[in-house]
């Protein structure tokens, strides 16, 4: 019991022993931990690194068995920001739409007065009146997410991003290879991060990836949790059912309704009582609640779609803005495709209304696009029949059932031109590319006199 007890309290460093009961382990401490400056190895208890006098010490009596971690950056889209814009360093910052979008991201000083990623951007104005709002620029996000995620890759092959800026990763066997444990590896990797690309991750470590992911939310921003497996179901019993993943808003408001609001309460149940509330559901609650998770990491994702959508400031009725704003949409599903050498089968078309109500309309191909016109072509008419002067507050494009770029838009002998825009699309692509995006756009995009 003392051993889970002093790895819980000393998981994340934060010293949450109390006085007697440090007292009590002091002689025979050997806890073992390292210096996540340094790096050095340490055992028992210290306040600072010996070797650097730094007090950012991280202690677990499992620290140096566990391989499975989750590493998450810190406020990612307004770190990177901030690291581009340095007067930006001090001030709240919060990435999102305009005042009809919601908050993309918000850095820490904004989190502290309560904004939050998801919550509409009035609120987030009004409980913080002196943030700077930039807008997302998402080629910019993703080209250092690709950094990020190169750097994982030296680590180990078995890299599986879950977001743009979030991955878990399976350290299993790389002691020989990098000379130090998992937990130390994942630490000199979160260095690496911080120190070659201006921004910082959490790390959360243990035994499989629902308690990693759970472990890295611990301790934020720059911080190092460990969930170990003595402690696993007595550091469930005290959460709420809420952190279980796949627990939403609606299974946990019913979960409260029977009175189930803590994890423990779970552990206390039958897997086939648990099945029969809440079907297969049931199952996944009785493992979770008890740390099973047999998932592996899986070092490849299939990307299932590309799309991309725009909220707008005021609801638009009108069906010449919303058309010349699909094109622009358009245009920026198929340079995303292109870059990823990827086509689509189905065009999806998705409105909102401004009573937030969505719609969605797909058409599929007969052969497979990545050309901004074979899009446009195809989802103009849907959206035609959807702009019947009702006023949409979003509008959004995307295409499915991806599928390799060489297979994309072959000749089409019942549309003689289309060969015609096709080679000239891949000029003006090919002109971007050379002098900048904004070297030629199309006169789609531009207002109609």
């Amino acid at each position: 019991l003392r051993r889970a007890r002093r790895g819980m309290a000393l998981a994340c460093g934060d010293g949450g022993m109390t006085a007697a009961a440090e007292k009590e382990d002091e002689k025979e401490d050997r806890t073992p931990g390292f210096c996540r400056d340094c790096f050095t190895p340490l055992e028992g208890r210290i306040t600072r690194c010996p070797a650097c006098n730094r007090p950012r010490l991280v202690w677990h009596d499992e620290i140096h068995a566990l391989s499975i971690a989750h590493m998450d950056c810190d406020a990612f889209y307004a770190a990177v920001e901030k690291r581009d814009n340095p007067e930006l360093r001090d001030k709240p910052l919060i990435i999102g739409g305009g005042q009809r979008g919601v908050v993309s991201t918000a850095c820490y000083i904004a989190r502290i007065r309560g904004v939050r990623s998801a919550m509409p951007m009035f609120k987030a104005k009004a409980l913080c009146p002196d943030a700077v709002v930039l807008k997302p620029d998402m080629s910019k996000y993703a080209a250092v997410a690709k950094e990020v995620r190169a750097l994982m890759r030296d680590l180990t092959p078995l890299v599986e991003p879950v977001s743009i800026d979030e991955a878990f990763l399976d350290l299993s066997g790389t002691e020989r290879l990098h000379h130090a444990s998992p937990a130390i590896s994942a630490a000199k990797l979160v260095k690496r991060i911080e120190t070659g690309l201006g921004i910082t991750a959490s790390i959360g470590l243990s035994h499989n990836k629902f308690l990693a992911k759970m472990a890295s939310d611990l301790d934020k921003p720059r911080g190092f949790s460990v969930i170990g497996k003595v402690e696993t179901i007595a550091f469930l019993a005290e959460k709420p059912v809420s952190m279980i993943w796949g627990v939403g808003k609606s299974l946990n408001a019913k979960l409260a309704a029977q009175g189930i609001t803590h994890i423990g309460q779970l552990q206390h149940m039958e897997e086939n009582d648990l099945m029969a509330r809440y079907g297969v559901m049931g199952r996944r609650l009785w493992r979770l609640s008890r740390g099973q998770d047999a998932r592996i990491v899986e070092p490849s994702h299939e990307t299932k779609s590309i799309s991309t959508e725009v909220t707008f400031q005021t609801d638009i009725s009108s069906k010449a803005e919303l058309d010349r704003t699909l094109w622009k949409l358009c245009e920026k599903v198929s340079a995303r495709a292109k870059e990823a050498g990827l086509a689509g089968s189905t065009i999806v078309l998705k409105l909102k209304t401004g009573d937030f109500k969505s719609r969605t309309r797909n058409l599929k191909l007969h052969d497979p696009t990545q050309l901004d016109d074979r899009i446009y072509r195809a989802a103009s008419p849907m959206l035609a029949r959807e702009a019947d002067g009702t006023p949409f507050r979003l509008i959004g494009i995307g295409i499915s059932q991806l599928t390799d770029g060489d297979l994309a838009d072959p000749p089409d002998m019942l549309d003689p031109g289309s060969m015609r825009r096709a080679d000239a699309e891949r000029a003006m692509d090919k002109l971007r590319a050379k002098f900048g995006k904004d070297a030629i756009i199309s006169g789609r995009t531009l207002p109609k006199k």
